[in-house]
């Protein structure tokens, strides 16, 4: 009997040490032991998809478990990013985004409810300029003759992005600005309305991601007025940066792709992040997709939380001076 009451109360003992809350140093130590996921917010095909299977693929090689996409599109990639904000902080659900979801949407959109705070930045990846082209039915073939015809005929010719508050849009209202143009934004759901309509004459103007509006440029689809960022992008070296006219001096801004994960990451957990998404980077396939597509790699160096902040600030000031909303 004295054995039995013995055993009871060993397994007694054993069922309250489980209830014994786990310190977090011990729930992380064998991070990662399960599958991560990388969010995306925009349906498979786009540049942030591909960046982020890119980085996939190489992470999943160097944390040893699966990392697999999950592409959760809508609202301009604020839902995928809403649904990491709102996720668990234990590494296993990540974001791959963009300018838009992370840094724009909300400023532009009332109905987006969180901040860069409810972030955990872990690296930038990449960048990409956009490309300013113009349609064959306007005739325009260079810088010059756009900014010419747009200012002597103003509130006659419009120009498509991609939709209210994305990159795309900014970059459009960025380069009306430095000229004091009039031109009408049509908004698209989308880069794919938007190119068929460039491409079916049915709009003068038009702002792309340089690697989703080459195949048109190459094609003579439609012609290419200047990149949207100060350098001149590797891979189409022959496309001017729109800086490089003195009327538009000043035209710096691109699209970005950051790893993020939600606020309050624990530490050992961001560490292990962080060191294999350095790992990641230095990958030469990595690096020759992404560079292939038209992106830049991210220096190592570079602070994204003093990055994200900059960029803010430079968004803020062109959505207040074009008074931009997405209600």
């Amino acid at each position: 009997m004295a054995t039995l009451n013995i055993l009871h109360c060993a397994a007694v003992l054993a069922s309250l040490l489980l209830l014994v809350p786990v310190p977090a140093a011990a729930q992380t130590d064998g991070y990662p032991n399960k599958p991560i996921t990388i969010v995306v917010g925009y349906p498979p095909g786009g540049s942030t998809d591909l960046t982020g299977r890119t980085l996939a693929h190489e992470l999943s090689r160097r944390l040893g478990v699966p990392v697999v996409i999950e592409n959760v599109g809508g609202a301009g990639g604020a839902i995928g990013a809403q649904k990491v904000v709102s996720a668990v902080p234990d590494g296993y659900t990540l974001l791959v985004g963009a300018n838009n979801e992370i840094a724009i949407s909300r400023m532009v959109s009332p109905a987006v409810k969180y901040q860069i705070k409810d972030f955990t930045p872990i690296g930038m990846i990449a960048s990409q300029p956009m490309v300013l082209v113009a349609s064959q039915k306007s005739g325009v073939k260079t810088v010059e003759q756009f900014l010419s015809l747009v200012k002597k005929n103003p509130g006659k010719f419009s120009y498509g992005s991609s939709g209210v508050g994305t990159a795309l849009h900014l970059a459009g209202e960025m380069v009306k600005e430095k000229d004091g143009l009039f031109m009408t934004h049509i908004p698209y759901r989308g880069v794919a309305p938007l190119a068929n309509d460039l491409l079916g004459n049915n709009i003068d103007f038009g702002v792309f991601v340089l690697s989703s509006g080459l195949p048109h440029i190459r094609s003579g689809k439609v012609t290419a007025l200047g990149i949207t960022e100060a350098r001149r992008s590797a891979v189409a070296p022959d496309i001017a940066p729109l800086a490089d006219n003195l009327k538009l001096k000043g035209v710096d801004i691109g699209v970005w792709f950051a790893l993020m994960g939600p606020a309050n990451l624990p530490e050992p957990v961001l560490a292990r992040l962080k060191k294999a998404f350095a790992e990641a980077l230095q990958s030469p396939e990595l690096r020759k997709k992404l560079e292939d597509s038209g992106s830049t790699l991210a220096p190592s160096n570079i602070d994204l939380a003093q990055f994200l902040n900059a960029e803010t600030a430079k968004y803020k000031k062109i959505i207040d001076h074009a008074r931009i909303t997405n209600d």
